[in-house]
């Protein structure tokens, strides 16, 4: 399940995307206010996108946030695994954040090839989706 910060991220991208073609930064208090998301915790999220290169950010009187690529090259795979970590439900089949689970036979276990299918499955949509594809324009989704 997507985080409230997941969710949150993901808003703030798709309004920044609807307005990408301006090349103007946006300031992060009309996102906080078209998109609902407190400011407090809007700064930290944003902050994180800027340090993993999403986002740039400009200081200043016309200052504000502005993608750092088109939004047809941010898939939400990336967005999600920044805020969120694994997109896999069980850390043994992460392919980014693999860990070994407690008590378990990785060799024997039934639950493994299981997670590492529904992984798989979401992933084929994720890293096929983009921030464009959630811009809010009203543009239905093939």
């Amino acid at each position: 399940m997507l985080s409230q910060k997941a969710k949150y991220a993901l808003q703030a991208l798709s309004y920044l995307a609807s307005h990408y073609k301006e090349g103007r930064p946006v300031l992060i208090q009309e996102i906080s206010e078209r998109k609902r998301i407190p400011l407090k915790f809007l700064q930290g999220i944003l902050l994180e996108l800027k340090n993993e290169d999403i986002l740039m950010s400009y200081r200043g009187r016309s200052g504000g946030y502005m993608l750092s690529h088109p939004p047809k090259e941010i898939t939400l795979a990336r967005i999600i695994r920044i805020i969120d970590g694994p997109i896999a439900l069980l850390s043994c089949v992460s392919m980014n954040f693999y860990k070994a689970c407690e008590n378990c036979d990785e060799n024997t276990c039934r639950i493994n090839p299981v997670m590492a299918e529904a992984r798989d499955a979401i992933l084929k949509v994720l890293e096929k989706r983009t921030i464009k594809d959630i811009i809010e324009d009203g543009t239905p989704l093939h």
